[in-house]
């Protein structure tokens, strides 16, 4: 104990100034900046003012003007004759002094919020002869900051993404507020973040208000919007403090996580005969509950085909089966092959395990059209004697129709625009006969007709026409 005491006197005996006033407990405060009994009164050496820094809670809510502090010199012999004055930052407004008693007041509330130290400057004068008893000396006001200020965010609300199925711990967004209060003085700044919404999905770091993913295995399919409501407290968080709230609105963006399906594994199609090469006779689509490019797929036939093809129409993700060759109902009616879909992006996280493509049957029937009668050559060449006498026999021709072999063909004759001449045409058209000779055939109304020597030309040329008429 004696060699504690021992060395706090070699230490005041270093620092103690040789023209110091009388070392008493009174001056050892002037010394360190102390102030003198209740922590208000400044006292001055004989080289000059010993200042301490004054300190002024903000936000006073009494009626009389804020105490602030005292001034006080040793030339102030308590005779009246001193008189003290105040200049600088709201000196003779905010501050006022009592020129008489050093005492000192500030006459309005202050906000550290708004400034938050004050440089005043300080003169003691001879009352009577306005002399400068003591120079000119600067000393601060310091406003000293309370809780009165909660936090707050820069946004109400706030957008984030994070991938479905993410692991636990996956960084989110961070959001952080401000509190205008004090960051230096006591715990009035001191933010606690917190979650009050949100959970058990989410989680948020307590310092730095990072949002984190807390639930393994979140997938955007079964639900893919989410609320997270945050909060931020100051005092660190103690009971008293005061808080403010903002909501995160955080979204599952897609992963291909999810292979695509056939609802129908069988799927029944019809296509007329006359469908043009190229053309679209059905659709078929499969499911995949993802979405955007994880979405897309492509469509094709197992082992392919000679008569069908698919292609995948890209703003639908259907499959467009079209024909490669012509149809014919007479030839085949059904057909019957396997379609197969996938994904056309995979991702390599997700494939373990899963089949990303799935099948399915597709039964196509052909139907028929109604088809022209064939004949059985095309032209017909006949050669007839130029003098043969009309009426006579020169020829047969045959036709059928190839929807049904024993559907009732009909034979005419049909004006030509191309004859030998006009006269002989014309003569021909008024005096020529159709005549049949009942000549053995399988078919009873698929007979074959005889046809007088100008009708023979004029058929032939509908032939080469392709122009077929019907009584």
């Amino acid at each position: 104990m004696i060699t504690n005491q021992v060395l706090l006197l070699l230490m005041l005996a270093i620092l103690w100034p040789s023209t110091a006033l009388p070392f008493t407990p009174g001056n050892i405060g002037n010394l360190f900046g102390m102030a003198e009994s209740d922590g208000r009164i400044l006292q001055r050496s004989k080289r000059g003012w010993m200042w301490n820094q004054f300190f002024l809670l903000e936000e006073y809510t009494g009626n009389d003007h804020q105490y602030v502090g005292k001034l006080h010199s040793n030339m102030d012999k308590g005779d009246g004759n001193v008189k003290y004055v105040l200049t600088g930052d709201g000196a003779g407004t905010l501050f006022l002094i009592d020129e008489k008693s050093g005492d000192i007041h500030a006459t309005k509330r202050l906000d550290r919020e708004e400034k938050a130290m004050y440089t005043l400057h300080a003169k003691v004068l001879d009352r009577n002869t306005n002399a400068e008893l003591e120079p000119d000396t600067e000393f601060n006001i310091k406003i000293h900051d309370i809780n009165d200020n909660a936090p707050k965010f820069a946004k109400d609300i706030y957008f984030a993404n994070v991938p479905e199925m993410s692991e636990v711990g996956t960084s989110v967004v961070t959001v952080t507020a401000t509190d205008a209060d004090d960051q230096t003085y006591g715990n009035s700044a001191k933010l606690v973040y917190s979650i009050l919404q949100g959970q058990p999905y989410f989680s948020v770091d307590s310092e730095n208000g990072t949002i984190k993913t807390a639930l393994p295995g979140m997938d955007r399919e079964v639900k893919e919007n989410y609320q997270v409501v945050i909060q931020a407290k100051d005092m660190a968080g103690q009971m008293g403090g005061l808080s403010g709230t903002t909501t995160v609105s955080i979204t599952l963006s897609d992963v291909n996580d999810s292979p695509p399906r056939f609802a129908n594994h069988s799927f029944r199609v019809t296509a007329v005969e006359s469908t043009e090469i190229g053309g679209a006779i059905g659709r078929i689509k499969a499911d995949d509950p993802d979405v955007g490019r994880n979405a897309e797929m492509e469509y094709s036939i197992v082992g392919g085909h000679d008569i069908f093809n698919i292609i995948t129409d890209q703003t639908t993700q259907e499959g467009v089966i079209i024909i490669k060759k012509a149809l014919d109902y007479e030839s085949k009616r059904d057909y019957e092959f396997r379609v197969e879909v996938k994904n056309t992006y995979l991702d390599a996280r997700f494939i373990h395990g899963l089949q990303f493509k799935d099948y399915a049957t597709v039964k196509v029937t052909v139907e028929d059209v109604d088809e022209p009668p064939v004949f059985t050559r095309n032209p017909y060449i006949i050669e007839v004697h130029e003098d043969t006498a009309a009426g006579s026999f020169v020829g047969v021709v045959s036709a059928r129709d190839p929807d049904a072999d024993n559907k009732p063909v009909k034979y005419a004759t049909r004006d030509s625009e191309k004859c030998l001449e006009p006269k002989q045409c014309q003569s021909v058209r008024t005096k020529c006969q159709i005549s049949s000779l009942p000549l053995h055939n399988k078919f009873i109304l698929l007979g074959n007709w005889v046809l007088a020597i100008c009708e023979i030309l004029k058929l032939i040329n509908d032939l080469l026409n392709k122009d077929f008429l019907t009584n």
